[in-house]
């Protein structure tokens, strides 16, 4: 199975947690995974539409790495989205791009998982992440559970590493 990992962080080197689980991925010795980070190569903001949609033909499974930023994700994400994800190719007439594929969203979370609750109007990871299920959905494509990191800034280093073994366990698993 060959993964794509599409990272969306605006800036890396401040976010030890992103920069672990991408570290994580890259450690693929088989070269069944495919790393990108999204923000160095668009970092203005425009998109090689053609580039990236080969990438996905070219994989099965589809990882969308961000931090979670007001329970949503980075900007660039949502361009790529509205971008690469277009009418007649992931969706709608012949859009079929994405039928059978793996969608998967992994995602740091500064707060801890009690945050992310149903109660006083709170919702859980689920819930925040349903965008990028429905987006899986709608596109025919599989839904994967999401890899979730909580408390991500107040991880050690013993603790990411933990991480990031869990991600690339999650990356490989068949």
């Amino acid at each position: 199975m060959k993964t794509l990992v599409l990272v969306f962080h605006p800036d890396l080197s401040r976010s030890r947690a992103n920069a672990a689980l991408m570290a994580a991925a890259q450690q693929d010795t088989d070269g069944n995974v495919t790393v990108r980070d999204e923000y160095a190569l668009y970092p203005n903001g425009k998109i090689d539409v053609a580039a990236e949609q080969q990438l996905v033909e070219q994989h099965d499974r589809i990882v969308l790495q961000f931090p979670l930023y007001w329970y949503s994700a980075p900007a660039l994400l949502k361009e790529w989205e509205d971008k690469v994800l277009e009418y007649g190719w992931a969706y709608g007439t012949d859009g079929e791009a994405l039928t059978a594929k793996q969608i998967m969203v992994a995602t740091t979370a500064g707060g801890p998982e009690s945050e992310y609750q149903p109660v006083d109007d709170g919702a859980t990871i689920d819930e925040v992440l349903s965008p990028y299920r429905m987006m899986a959905r709608y596109t025919h494509a599989m839904w994967l559970k999401p890899f979730v990191v909580f408390e991500s800034m107040e991880l050690d280093d013993a603790a990411l590493a933990d991480a990031g073994r869990r991600y690339r366990e999650a990356l490989l698993a068949e």
